[in-house]
């Protein structure tokens, strides 16, 4: 068998994501294995798994492709469904409601055996053209799914792209957004930004202090995104992710420090150096079904 290798820009990637520098480095608080674990009872997930993976220059979806033994899609998954519903047990508080994966239809038959096991824990529900109409979708499919009563105050909407999100990121996340109302998880810009009006002359340097990296999940009272997506339609705004729409309300977002190594798989670069993590964290094989 041919060793595996890492390619130096990959090497290179992964010192940075492991060893930030001292002034990006996250907050211990996001971190810290001694922090409170929020009740997740009122708290549902949506997995977002509708998306082509244009960049990735594969011949499918980039959610499918296979991470050291696993599809990317089944870490979240995994997570979501197995690994902090237990952490859930061993700290005394209730798991999440419930998942809800948005996924092209075509692609649903294949992945049916594994909502038939989690039967009440998982349930389908169909991409939107849009990042914003799967979020809907996956919306009324969770309250749905959970009813009006017993229904879910806060909804977290995580991209499947995002196979290394931790516990603790998810727990500090949730925590800050039962306490602000939504929160999203993000670290400091290390690169310094430039601004283009014309895209070959820079017009100014942006501070870096002020900008932040946001990643998923990302977690919003459902009452406060149904208003929102109300006021989108309504004033046909533009938004660009799931708090960008509590923003246009004019309601507070909290950033809550999370982790650089929570990366998104966008390049094929990028899943060298997401093996390469997962190696470092000793990550068994998943099994699902």
């Amino acid at each position: 068998m041919t060793p595996f290798r890492l390619s130096t820009t990959a090497i290179i990637c992964l010192n940075l994501l492991l060893n930030p520098t001292p002034a990006n480095t996250p907050l211990s608080s996001s971190t810290s294995p001694n922090d409170e674990t929020p009740d997740f009872s009122n708290v549902g997930f949506l997995i977002l798994a509708g998306g082509t993976g244009s960049r990735m220059k594969a011949n499918m979806p980039k959610q499918f492709l296979t991470l050291r033994s696993s599809p990317v899609l089944h870490y979240s998954l995994d997570l979501f469904l197995e690994k902090l519903p237990a952490h859930c047990a061993e700290m005394g508080v209730s798991p999440p409601a419930m998942v809800v994966l948005v996924m092209d239809p075509k692609y649903q038959p294949e992945y049916q055996p594994i909502v038939d096991k989690y039967a009440g824990k998982l349930a389908f529900a169909n991409p939107g053209k849009e990042r914003q109409g799967s979020v809907e979708n996956g919306l009324k499919k969770l309250v749905e799914a959970t009813g009006n009563d017993n229904g879910c105050e806060f909804v977290a909407v995580h991209d499947s792209a995002r196979p290394l999100v931790t516990i603790p990121e998810i727990c500090h996340v949730v925590s800050d957004a039962k306490e602000y109302g939504a929160a999203v998880l993000g670290v400091p810009c290390k690169a310094t930004i430039k601004e283009s009006e014309d895209g070959t002359l820079v017009a100014r340097t942006i501070p870096r202090s002020r900008l932040w990296e946001v990643h998923t999940p990302q977690v919003v009272k459902v009452e406060a995104l149904l208003r929102g997506f109300e006021k989108v339609e309504r004033e046909g705004l533009e938004v660009t992710d799931d708090v960008s729409i509590i923003e246009a309300l004019g309601e507070p977002v909290k950033l809550t420090r999370g982790e650089y190594t929570n990366l998104k798989i966008t390049t094929p670069e990028d899943m060298d150096v997401a093996d390469a993590i997962l190696a470092e964290r000793g990550v068994k094989e998943i099994q699902l079904v």
